[in-house]
């Protein structure tokens, strides 16, 4: 067999179907069987990325993600399975993938990356690929991807939306600090568990990022960076974006560039304003004790004569209130009753002596409360210490938790 060929012989037959392509050919496999590409993040993009990768004949593949395997992530993440939660979600993916193509090389990180390791980790790949979803990691990954001289690939998704985008393309093309010079605030930069997320959406974007990789290590690519966003509930789902060139005075990729030691001196979390916030630890906070109550306290109110004068009201968004809620409270969401106190009037009805405000985590609920106590303040006003989260650990084992 010529030196040019694959290593082996059933390869010809496995990606035959991929290599009488027009443009791809043998060249194109050989060129996939000798390169080497890593992901990071082994979630909701990155496993149909590894899935598809992997399947392609990726000759070394790395995998980078210090999380485990949980229930919730199954709907999306589809390379895990029930009997690997609580794994490492690198060996998990790596565990998957080897079924599917045992000649590939995988290199598992169970470590987070960060600007300590980060380019210890990803200098040794081709094509580096942003399956993650965090702010901090993607301005790392950007920065690591300039000074190493490597495409990013990287994917989004939140929602019903994604989008797509190949970073510092053939070393000419912008940089994530281009096109986001100042990150948003980690309030604002929502997770899939706080705005929802359809499974599918993940594994469109995250395919094509394997795509992406799989063209430009073929030398398939057309070089044009561009901006893809995708929403699964529009028509046409996709356009594309045309991107800007480099900005000059980019401090990564712009004329002075950043240096290798001074990734290494950045912290990417304060750049960011802070690590996002722990929701579920705020809401849990016990504040001003005559402004909120516990579940069980609520329990108690609720069982005794005095729940013939109390209102519960639910401030989630109607959805989820249609998901679980606690029975006869009334559902007002936060929008709108910011927007229109006058909707709160069934509430604060003739005879109601006491209100006891409920969100998800308990943090919601807070910002309703002040809201019921400006318009009222001969009425009782409390909100639940932890939510319908605490409920259900507290009150009602049974009570679902999303």
């Amino acid at each position: 067999m010529s030196a040019a060929g694959l290593n082996h012989l059933d390869d010809y037959q496995r990606y035959g179907r991929q290599m009488i392509l027009d443009g791809f050919g043998l060249p194109g496999q050989v060129a996939l069987q000798n390169a080497s590409v890593v992901v990071v993040g082994a979630g909701g993009l990155g496993c149909p990325a590894l899935q598809y990768l992997a399947a392609s004949g990726i000759g070394r593949i790395g995998i980078v993600d210090h999380d485990v395997v949980e229930l919730s992530n199954l709907h999306r993440q589809i390379l895990h399975t029930e009997q690997r939660v609580g794994m490492p979600k690198a060996e998990s993916a790596a565990e998957a993938i080897r079924t599917l193509n045992s000649k590939i090389k995988i290199n598992i990180y169970t470590e987070a990356l960060s600007a300590l390791n980060a380019l210890d980790i990803l200098s040794s790949y081709d094509v580096i690929l942003d399956c993650t979803d965090n702010a901090p990691t993607r301005y790392l990954l950007s920065d690591t991807a300039v000074a190493l001289g490597k495409p990013l690939v990287s994917g989004a998704a939140q929602k019903f939306d994604g989008q797509l985008c190949v970073y510092n393309l053939n070393n000419e093309g912008p940089c994530y600090r281009c096109i986001f010079p100042k990150p948003p605030a980690p309030e604002h930069a929502g997770t899939c568990e706080e705005t929802g997320i359809l499974g599918t959406v993940t594994g469109v974007i995250g395919t094509l990022q394997a795509l992406e990789a799989i063209k430009l290590l073929a030398g398939m690519h057309e070089g044009k960076a561009s901006l893809l966003i995708y929403s699964a509930l529009g028509v046409p789902p996709f356009r594309s974006i045309k991107l800007r060139s480099r900005r000059p005075t980019c401090p990564a990729c712009g004329q002075e560039g950043l240096k290798e030691g001074q990734i290494r001196d950045t912290d990417y979390v304060a750049f960011c304003g802070g690590g996002p916030p722990d929701w579920e630890k705020k809401g849990m906070m016990q504040g001003d004790p005559g402004l909120r109550i516990t579940p069980t306290k609520l329990n108690d109110i609720l069982a005794s004569e005095a729940a013939s004068h109390t209102k519960i009201l639910d401030v989630r968004p109607r959805t989820e209130f249609g998901i679980c809620h606690l029975w006869e409270s009334i559902n007002i969401p936060l929008k709108e009753l910011s927007a229109n106190p006058t909707t709160t009037a069934s509430v604060l009805e003739d005879g109601v002596k006491e209100v006891y405000v409920v969100c998800r985590l308990g943090n919601d609920s807070q910002i309703a409360a002040d809201a019921l106590r400006a318009l009222r303040r001969d009425v009782v006003v409390k909100d639940v210490i932890g939510g319908l989260k605490a409920w259900s650990r507290d009150v009602d084992p049974d009570f679902p938790v999303y």
